[in-house]
């Protein structure tokens, strides 16, 4: 009598979890056009990132090369280096969101794909 009742709530226990997911997954992908809205941004705030570090690498170039002062100069190679990093971990962070979601099982990674090119 206790091994049926133990298996029957156990089952319960491991099939709760994948239906979860199923519906989590069949809800974000299945709404109309959310999964390429959200591409679509992704794509669009990478694309202004890049063209911002462009901006930001050329002006401080510009100023670089009218400024005297070596403590300004370092502030600028300082700032153009902080630009990139922040230019390369945009770049990275959809790659590494869609391989480690679909590693992960997570329901947004399997109908998005956040990489930018």
């Amino acid at each position: 009598m206790k091994f049926p009742l133990a298996l029957a709530v156990l089952s319960l226990a491991a099939v709760e979890p994948v239906l979860a997911q199923q519906t989590a997954q069949s809800g974000i992908c299945g709404a109309d056009n959310l999964p390429e809205m959200i591409e679509g941004f992704f794509q669009l705030t990478t694309g202004l990132g890049i063209v911002g570090l462009a901006v930001v690498w050329q002006a401080d170039s510009l100023i670089e090369m009218f400024t005297l002062n070596p403590d300004q100069k370092k502030g600028l190679k300082r700032h153009k280096r902080s630009a990139m990093k922040s230019a390369v971990v945009l770049v990275i962070l959809g790659p590494l969101y869609t391989v480690a979601g679909s590693m992960m099982g997570l329901p947004l990674a399997q109908c998005v794909d956040l990489v930018p090119w």
